[in-house]
């Protein structure tokens, strides 16, 4: 927007008022302004003296321009949908309904009207243009899904003219199917989608999304569309797209609202053609803090022991999908300091980490967890990742490592954190040593987030039930012990146990929150390793015994972690019975 020397100076006057900008730092900025010509706003922006947003509402406010916050909005799909994504991202325009017949847009300038008038002719509609901020732009763009129809539009039409005649034909950059491709990954990444399934049936290709941990079929496409589909992900994953016998590896990166989100492949011939899956890792979604990721209370405590000591073993348990290396990369940087020496080996590394040296494992030249261990252990490291314990040979290794001054952090398939110990005696390794060796042992799952927008209801007789027999002992008996027996479990505030019913919520179904649920939280429990377990290790103890004594010593297991979340509105019951009920 064009502003003259006194408007801006009525601008810079306002944000003074607001306490927006320091008055010695406007002061310093108009004296460097002076020399330079520069606008005194472009001036104080581009050094981060004050915000955009800060600077467009003052702007309106002069200008006597409508504003409007969109940082914090939840958009409706319908009305976004009014100005095709492309577009909207391009005029950096967001529409925000209908109002006497005129269609309400949100923009950086309003008074640009040769915008205005291509955005009308667009829409063919007057349009009255409303100020919003840079950051409320992008709050809206990161609300556009892709439109899978384009998808099934190209599908069909492809299906129609029958031109997929060779795989030559359909995988040039500007394709239908490369489009097509793009708008299956787009709307993966901007759905928070862990995984695309994209599997042939007899006369039809689905694909599915897995969001939140549970698969989604997200639509259908005709069968015709499948050789050429196949063999563009093939050729970007520099794979053979001849090949159709045996499964086949590979990778390649996309970018998504400027975020690089790596793509890692896996096709495997099924009975009616070939499957692919496609798992997207994407860090900018990730906080990489334990304490956000849901660990609390004696699980944290336990864990924060146990990477605080100079040498052993932290070990981390849970089906696949269950969070566990997320968990690690939370744990080492937690620790990651410059006077340390990091060290990690990863099939895949699936995030990137400053300060730390990762090596990822190659079998085809040699290079496995085995091998690579025994070649780390030579660099010096102070600290060491194993990315799993997969065989005998990396177990003995890691626990050589920890024993000669290493902390050393790994994972292993069990179900649970007392079930890592009779795996590691399974593997060969002596009591005496995993005795030794073991800090702290974590078992964990995820589960499903409620959305923000919730309703709560009262428990039902047998969800009370159940609930009380789950964590009847560790929730408060009287009014009295709320406060001490809340902070000392790190929940938040807890109900009574004797309750005759309890208070839960449960997320509504929207858009972005399908089944009512957003986003993923960690059930973990943990059991350090004192004196006590070292016993019932050396003693072949089960993985039932170490529980209950862990138990004893105030373990709380992954299910009662799930109830006491879901008692204080983190998940739901329903949900915490679906990834924990094969649990104790």
């Amino acid at each position: 927007m064009l502003l003259s020397r006194e408007q801006q100076d009525n601008i810079v006057k306002l944000l003074l008022e607001d306490g927006l900008v320091d008055g010695a730092i406007v002061k310093k900025t108009y004296a460097e302004v002076e020399k330079s010509g520069q606008p005194i706003l472009a001036a104080l922006k581009s050094k981060n003296h004050v915000t955009d947003d800060a600077v467009q509402h003052a702007t309106a406010i002069v200008t006597k321009t409508p504003y409007i916050d969109l940082r914090n909005i939840k958009f409706d799909k319908e009305k976004l949908l009014k100005i095709p994504q492309e577009v909207a991202e391009r005029q950096k325009v967001v529409p925000l309904g209908l109002q006497a017949g005129q269609l309400v847009v949100a923009v950086l300038d309003p008074t640009n009207i040769q915008r205005m008038d291509y955005i009308s002719t667009l829409v063919k509609m007057p349009v009255r243009p409303m100020m919003t901020s840079e950051a409320g732009i992008q709050n809206a763009m990161m609300q556009y899904v892709a439109d899978l129809k384009d998808v099934d539009k190209v599908a069909k039409r492809e299906e129609q003219e029958k031109k997929i005649s060779s795989e030559a034909q359909t995988i040039t950059q500007d394709s239908p199917i490369s489009k097509a491709l793009t708008s299956i990954l787009d709307y993966a990444a901007k759905s928070k989608a862990s995984d695309i399934h994209i599997e042939p049936l007899e006369k039809s290709l689905v694909i599915r999304c897995r969001i939140d941990g549970v698969l989604r079929k997200t639509m259908e496409l005709p069968k015709s569309i499948e050789p050429a589909l196949i063999s563009r992900i093939k050729i970007m994953a520099k794979l053979k797209i001849d090949e159709h016998r045996i499964p086949q590896d590979g990778q390649f990166a996309v970018i998504v609202n400027d975020n690089e989100i790596d793509l890692r492949i896996a096709t495997s011939p099924v009975v009616w053609g070939e499957q692919v899956v496609i798992r997207l890792l994407d860090k900018s979604g990730t906080s990489m803090e334990v304490e956000s990721m849901g660990m609390v209370g004696k699980a944290l405590a336990d864990v924060t022991e146990g990477i605080s000591r100079p040498n052993g073993m932290i070990l981390t348990s849970g089906p696949t999908g269950s969070g566990k290396s997320t968990t690690l990369y939370a744990l080492i940087k937690k620790i990651k300091d410059e006077t340390i020496n990091i060290v990690t080996l990863e099939d895949p590394v699936e995030y990137k980490m400053d300060g730390v040296n990762q090596i990822q494992i190659n079998t085809d030249a040699g290079l496995t967890f085995a091998s690579g261990l025994r070649s780390i252990l030579r660099q010096d490291p102070d600290v060491v990742m194993v990315g799993e314990i997969r065989d005998s040979e990396t177990a003995n290794l890691a626990v050589q490592a920890a024993l000669t001054g290493h902390l050393v952090f790994s994972t292993l398939h069990t179900n649970s954190a007392a079930g890592i110990l009779p795996r590691l005696l399974d593997m060969g390794i002596e009591p005496f040593l995993i005795a030794s060796t073991l800090n702290t042992v974590i078992g964990q799952r995820l589960a499903r987030r409620v959305a923000e927008r919730r309703e709560s209801y009262q428990s039902s007789d047998l969800e009370t039930a159940s609930i009380k027999q789950i964590v009847g002992n560790l929730l408060p008996q009287s009014a009295s012990e709320v406060a001490a027996k809340s902070e000392q479990l790190g929940y938040g505030t807890l109900p009574i146990a004797t309750s005759p019913n309890f208070t839960l919520v449960k997320g509504l179904d929207t858009d972005d929150a399908p089944g009512g649920y957003q986003g993923r939280v960690g059930l973990y429990e943990t059991i350090s390793v004192d004196e006590d377990i070292q016993k019932l290790i050396v003693a072949h103890a089960t993985s039932g015994d170490i529980m209950r004594v862990a138990k004893m010593k105030g373990t709380i297991t992954m299910r009662q972690d799930g109830t006491l979340k879901a008692l204080t509105g983190l998940t739901t019951m329903d949900e915490v019975n679906r990834v924990a009920s094969d649990l104790a």
